[in-house]
């Protein structure tokens, strides 16, 4: 399971959709603004309206970030400050740019509710609260919550527990058949998790006809995630929704290069810039291996050092790898200080990848790469086994000679993450006894830095 988070405009897009309800709300962007979308939605020229960033933080009010109560020019006014006017703003300690805002009715309401829905292992744990809002974390205290078993569906009887507190029976009334359909529709979509906060009942706002007078559930502000795994299954059901990236981050275009190759591979391709300044570079065949040797650097007290995640595995061809490579090695190559890298090229026993064709890809990136891996001070170091590894290390050794790059490569013999070790050796400056080029030949494993 992974679990992305998604844009509160495609929550609700998604939700209205799937529980048979109508979508009154609106996407603002920096190609397009409020004023546009009067057209298609005449309800914003009639409605009182409220104005949020839709950038995947939360507690957007209490940093006098929404616009309340507002006309369509106060609000459209709004929206292009945080777009264009007001450029990068901290929130939460990270600076970026609001890009994206949701404009929405503003529902006058007096009670505020509050709700979740998230995948944990036993199953799927509900919360509701009849204290909601801004101080919801004040009263944790009077959170209900019920725990649904995998594959079972949310029973009347939970449900009565979550509302006990509520004693409004029309409010009830409504949320009863709320809870349960929302509930079928949080499965069915493979939502891992779903908080409104605040929920309220209240009548829709009274505009050009198309609103429902009577009192109805209204999810004020909506925080989801969905297990982006699931895609394979869900495209349509997903409405074509995009992953953005975390507040305060854009992608890198060699991360963007990577995405393309791995959408259009059978095998799979990944990377991602975690520290362009970091001294520990990776190229790891296989998920779990990519891991396991992200987690070794953490553990030996490098993490501020790791600079990249990056994972190929399904047998890629060599000019998928070459490819990936050179994405890899064009940042681990910039912007040299003088300072020594290394790249840990890495992986675990392959059972079908020839190791070799995969080396291939990457021993000619490297080649394109020769004097500016020398400037960098970049050394290679190679841990593999499985079909043909015997080759692979064989050219990763004469590659390093030929281009006067310091390599060293271990074999199946070699514990894992030896190569991570010698990495921090190399970029520390610490004194490494001769080591036997042989493939097979491990590392003395360094103490974790106090």
């Amino acid at each position: 399971m992974a679990r992305k988070k998604i844009r509160e405009y495609d929550a609700k897009r998604l939700l209205s959709h799937h529980l048979g309800r109508r979508l009154r709300a609106v996407q603002v962007t920096a190609s397009r603004g409020l004023l546009q979308s009067v057209p298609e939605h005449p309800w914003l020229s009639t409605c009182r309206l409220v104005v949020k960033p839709d950038m995947l933080f939360g507690r957007r009010g209490k940093q006098n970030l929404v616009l309340l109560d507002a006309d369509l020019s106060k609000a459209a006014g709004f929206s292009e400050d945080l777009i264009h006017t007001r450029g990068d703003i901290e929130v939460q300690g990270i600076w970026g740019r609001v890009s994206t805002c949701i404009v929405e009715p503003y529902i006058p309401h007096e009670n505020e509710f509050y709700l979740s829905i998230q995948s944990v292992r036993q199953g799927n744990l509900i919360g509701f609260s009849c204290a909601g809002g801004m101080n919801v974390e004040d009263n944790w205290d009077r959170l209900r919550t019920v725990l649904v078993s995998p594959a079972a569906s949310l029973q009347e009887h939970q449900v009565e527990d979550l509302l006990v507190d509520l004693k409004d029976e029309n409010a009830r009334n409504l949320l009863r058949p709320y809870l349960i359909k929302l509930y079928s529709v949080f499965e069915d979509l493979d939502f891992t998790f779903l908080e409104m906060n605040p929920l309220t009942i209240a009548p829709g706002p009274a505009d050009d006809g198309l609103a429902m007078p009577e009192a109805q559930v209204w999810p004020l502000d909506l925080r989801a995630e969905l297990d982006s795994y699931a895609a394979f299954k869900n495209a349509r059901k997903w409405l074509d929704i995009q992953f953005p990236e975390p507040w305060g981050r854009s992608k890198w275009p060699q991360e963007r290069l990577v995405a393309n190759l791995d959408a259009k591979s059978s095998a799979s391709l990944k990377l991602t810039v975690l520290n362009p300044r970091g001294r520990i570079w990776t190229m790891v065949a296989g998920g779990g291996a990519s891991v396991i040797y992200s987690d070794t650097v953490v553990d030996l007290g490098y993490g501020d050092e790791l600079a990249n995640y990056a994972e190929y595995s399904g047998n890629p061809k060599p000019e998928e790898t070459y490819l990936f490579a050179r994405a890899i090695l064009e940042l681990a190559t910039s912007e040299p200080d003088g300072k020594p890298r290394c790249l840990l090229i890495g992986g675990g026993i392959a059972n079908f990848t020839d190791v070799a064709a995969t080396f291939t890809g990457i021993v000619q990136a490297l080649k394109d790469f020769a004097g500016k891996l020398q400037v960098a001070r970049v050394k290679l170091l190679v841990r593999r086994g499985g079909p043909n590894y015997e080759t692979g290390l064989r050219m990763m050794e004469q590659v390093g000679e030929e281009l006067g790059i310091p390599v060293e490569v271990y074999g199946p013999d070699a514990h894992m993450t030896c190569i991570v070790t010698c990495g921090i050796e190399w970029i520390t400056g610490e004194a490494c006894a001769e080591t036997s080029r042989e493939p097979t030949t491990p590392r003395r494993r360094l103490r974790t830095p106090a």
